[in-house]
C-alpha cells in the first residue's frame, strides 16, 4: 500500500483520519474470522498505525500487518507483538533521548538518556546478525551523506520477516531543508530504488507499505534473502 499527500493535513484532520482508521479497523476485526481471537491492539496515531500484543506465530502477526496496512490513510504500520511468546528486539537507531518505545534497545552516537549503547551508525552496527526482529530509523537517514551502507547493516541484522521503519521529512517540505544538518533529500520514491535499483549482489528488500503525508516520508521495509 502506498499512501500520498500533497500538502500535511492539520492538527484536527489528523484526529479525524485515526478516528476513522480506528473505526474501519474495528469493523474488520469483527467480521474478518482470521483476525478473530488474536490478541493484538491496533492504535493510530497521525495516520502511523501502532500494534501491540501477543500472537501465537510470525505469520499471523504478517496477516495483521498486512490487512491494517490495506487501509487508506495508513502512513505505517509499526509494531511491538510478542510471537510465540517471545519479546520482540527492537532497536532504535540514532534516537538521541526518545525512543519509539521504551523498551527498545538505544543506538546513538552521543551518551544521552536513553542510549543503551553508543554507536556510529555510519560504520557496522554492533549487533549479531538475525539478531533484530524491528530497526527503527526515525529522522536518520537525512543526517548520512551515503545511507546505503547503514540500511545494508539493517538488512544484515535483521531475521527473517523483520522490519526496517523509516521516517523521514519529504523533499517537498521545508522541514527537508530546514535544518542544516540534513544532507540528503528524501521522497517515497527513494524506497522503490533501495528496493528496486541497486546492483546485483547487493542486499534486497521488499517494501511492505510506504507513504507520505505532505511533511514526511514512511516505509516499512523487509529483507529478501
Amino acid at each position: 500500500m502506498v499512501a500520498l499527500a500533497q500538502t500535511p493535513p492539520s492538527a484536527e484532520r489528523l484526529r479525524a483520519i485515526d478516528g476513522f482508521l480506528a473505526e474501519s479497523w474495528a469493523d474488520q476485526a469483527r467480521h474478518d474470522a482470521r483476525l478473530r481471537g488474536l490478541a493484538v491492539e491496533v492504535r493510530f496515531d497521525r495516520g502511523v498505525a501502532h500494534l501491540t500484543g501477543e500472537v501465537a506465530e510470525p505469520a499471523q502477526l504478517s496477516l495483521v500487518r498486512e490487512l491494517v496496512g490495506r487501509l487508506a490513510g495508513v502512513l505505517g504500520v509499526w509494531d511491538r507483538v510478542r510471537v510465540a511468546g517471545r519479546d520482540p528486539v527492537v532497536v532504535d537507531l540514532g534516537c538521541g533521548g526518545q525512543k519509539q518505545y521504551p523498551s527498545n534497545l538505544g543506538l546513538d552516537i552521543y551518551p544521552a538518556p536513553g542510549v543503551n549503547a553508543v554507536a556510529d551508525l555510519s560504520r557496522a552496527l554492533p549487533l549479531a546478525t538475525d539478531s533484530v526482529d524491528a530497526l527503527f530509523a526515525v529522522h536518520i537517514l537525512e543526517h548520512l551523506i551515503d545511507f546505503l551502507p547503514l540500511v545494508d547493516e539493517c538488512h544484515r541484522v535483521l531475521r527473517p520477516g523483520g522490519v526496517l521503519h523509516v521516517m523521514s521529512p519529504w523533499w517537498g517540505h521545508v522541514n527537508a531543508v530546514a535544518d542544516p544538518t540534513h544532507v540528503r533529500l528524501l521522497d517515497v520514491q527513494t524506497f522503490k530504488g533501495i528496493c528496486g535499483q541497486r546492483p546485483p549482489g547487493t542486499p534486497r528488500w521488499y517494501p511492505l507499505h510506504a507513504g507520505c503525508d505532505g511533511a514526511s516520508i514512511f516505509a516499512d521495509l523487509t529483507p529478501l534473502p
